[in-house]
């Protein structure tokens, strides 16, 4: 089938990415399966961590479907895009639909892209996996591919200004091997040793970033663990119940 859409907008991120001199690591690709349908899992810290996930499975000649909240596709300007590029809309009050969705793309041999954590983590750290990723895999009986973004909250993330400009920004990804998701294991258990290889591979992508800080003032897209200053997710908590 025809890609009218997803195949031009690949090229264009990709000449964008060139003029912004972003210097982009990615290793794993080879995890990706060249067919066959299979969950992409992925941490998110950034509005653009769907475009490095996609970048990492082009080796494979493989294009991702994404699932995204459903008032991107209201947007006049990235609805149209997304539409085209048959990503799916998940419409967070009522998933029904979203799962039925992704789950015949699956069985129909695509690749499906999913943030387990469901929204960016603003402390850029992991936090919790939903199970959704997990049931989904088991139920069309397709592999797990991990992987991890870093970087990437440093061009646009929630709550900074956006940073498009020739910036000379690393971007580091990591693609795990791929997990079995049989029907015979446990969803729970099997999300959390998903989230344990995914926050492995963050662990490795965090220690290959050439990236530092210039100054104190400039390490608020590093969590604290690291001697950033982004805040804690115990922070978030409790500045979300004031």
């Amino acid at each position: 089938m025809a890609e009218l859409v997803y195949r031009p907008v690949v090229g264009l991120a990709l000449t964008m990415f060139k003029a912004w001199d972003l210097k982009i690591d990615v290793k794993g690709s080879e995890n990706i399966p060249r067919s066959g349908g299979a969950v992409l899992v992925s941490n998110h810290i950034s509005y653009l961590d769907f475009i490095f996930n996609g970048l990492a499975a082009l080796p494979q000649k493989r294009l991702v479907r994404f699932m995204a909240k459903e008032s991107v596709f209201r947007h006049k300007i990235s609805g149209p895009l997304m539409r085209g590029m048959k990503h799916i809309p998940v419409d967070r009050k009522n998933g029904e639909a979203a799962y039925a969705h992704a789950l015949d793309s699956l069985r129909s041999g695509e690749i499906i892209g999913v943030f387990p954590e469901a929204t960016i983590s603003q402390s850029f750290t992991l936090k919790s996996f939903k199970s959704g990723a997990v049931r989904l895999a088991q139920e069309a009986g397709v592999p797990l591919v991990p992987m991890a973004v870093w970087g990437t909250q440093r061009l646009w993330t929630k709550g900074q200004p956006r940073n498009f400009k020739r910036s000379h920004t690393p971007i580091t990804v990591r693609v795990g091997e791929a997990l079995e998701a049989s029907r015979d294991q446990y969803a729970g258990a099997l999300t959390r040793r998903l989230r344990e290889t995914v926050q492995e591979l963050l662990d490795a992508a965090q220690r290959a970033y050439p990236g530092r800080p210039k100054d104190a003032g400039d390490s608020w897209w590093l969590p604290a663990h690291l001697g950033g200053t982004a805040p804690t997710q115990e922070q978030l908590r409790a500045a979300e119940a004031r």
